[in-house]
């Protein structure tokens, strides 16, 4: 079942992590809240999952998510999230984020490359500064920003457009 993926305690992964990389893996990361999810995220996180050996996503917590769009509740609550992101393929763990940023994750992990959406530059991302120190890249990935959560919702309750 895709819930051994989960790690509701990132650190209880960290040893794993750190004997895999002793074998000669390498590691991406890749976060968000993954409210929805839709066509761009398994794009963005298959694309992620080509860059290295094993992928980390880590999928920001009910709580997270209320500081960063204040606006809505989730609709999926997390721990749901966490299991729908592990079934992927491309996923081999799920961590919660419980920061507004995964920087506390990215210090414990060390990357080799943190993959962000190509709905940013690389001087948009504030964790780049973190991930760069520890010897790792950032890395632009996924198709053109055309699918949101936040139009899914929209057309949900406005009905699309023709």
């Amino acid at each position: 079942m895709s819930l051994s993926k989960v790690f509701l305690d990132p650190k209880s992964l960290k040893p794993h992590i750190d004997e895999q990389r002793r074998l000669g893996s390498t590691i991406a990361t890749a976060c968000g809240c993954f409210e929805l999810l839709h066509v761009g995220h398994v794009r963005y996180l298959h694309a992620a999952s080509q860059l290295a050996d094993l992928l980390i996503v880590a999928v920001n917590t009910d709580e997270s998510m209320k500081r960063i769009k204040p606006d809505r509740n989730p609709v999926n609550p997390d721990i749901e999230r966490f299991e729908i992101l592990a079934a992927l393929e491309s996923v081999d763990y799920v961590v919660p984020l419980a920061d507004e940023r995964p920087d506390a994750l990215l210090e414990m992990f060390r990357p080799d490359v943190h993959c962000k959406g190509t709905d940013y530059t690389l001087e948009q991302i504030p964790e780049r500064s973190i991930v760069e120190a520890h010897g790792g890249r950032i890395a632009l990935v996924g198709d053109p920003k055309d699918h949101s959560t936040t139009e899914m919702l929209r057309m949900l309750r406005e009905g699309r457009d023709e």
